[in-house]
């Protein structure tokens, strides 16, 4: 098994290389500066990480579209606006199946391509995230972070520092929220209004 990068992100897009393997996957935002373990068993999936591991290991994970759940052994449409990711830790097992975890990088927005392997490819590109004010970011901060509290008191130890947009995904994550919903917040360019979308969000559950 590999070892997790020390420095982290592994790397900071925009990348030379702007296409990946597309892995469409149910109810799964790959957010910045998360780890997210995978079981790889398909033979097409397979192919595609023994791919990756002699390149750059850039993958987009694409969230399949509310309602065509059941398509995922086949080739289910998968909202435009998905994560790019990097496998930092893999495990091949004796029956080829992989254990892997990717980091995530970004947010990116995706064009579909023909694909000559068994997996799918698209072509990405990031997405420039647009940063509240010094005002608005200690207000946002707090609220988030207060909410955040509410929901889990596992996240009591999240760094004092942390910013909006960060905050965001961990609240956003912890909300069971539609797909077509979540991915809206998801998809959201403005960290302030991303932020107050989940806020609302958060106010209308309560824990």
């Amino acid at each position: 098994m590999t070892d997790l990068p020390e420095a982290w992100p592994p790397h900071e897009p925009p990348h030379d290389r702007l296409v990946a393997p597309l892995f469409p996957l149910p109810r799964v935002f790959l957010f910045p500066g998360t780890l997210v373990p995978l079981h790889i068993f398909e033979p097409r999936y397979r192919q595609m990480v023994d791919d990756l591991l002699d390149r750059d290991g850039r993958i987009v994970i694409g969230p399949i579209r509310a309602g065509h759940e059941p398509e995922s052994g086949g080739e289910p449409p998968v909202y435009p606006i998905s994560g790019l990711g990097e496998i930092v830790q893999h495990n091949k097992l004796p029956d080829g199946r992989y254990l892997i975890t990717v980091a995530g990088l970004a947010r990116v927005r995706i064009e579909e391509l023909e694909s000559d392997r068994l997996y799918r490819q698209a072509r990405y590109e990031p997405i420039q995230e647009v940063t509240p004010g010094d005002e608005e970011t200690d207000e946002l901060a707090d609220r988030l972070r207060r909410a955040i509290l509410t929901r889990s008191e596992s996240y009591v130890d999240l760094p004092a520092d942390l910013p909006p947009g960060p905050l965001t995904d961990v609240l956003l994550a912890t909300l069971d929220l539609p797909v077509s919903r979540a991915q809206e917040v998801y998809a959201e360019p403005s960290v302030e209004r991303r932020a107050k979308m989940v806020l609302e969000e958060h106010d209308a559950r309560p824990s």
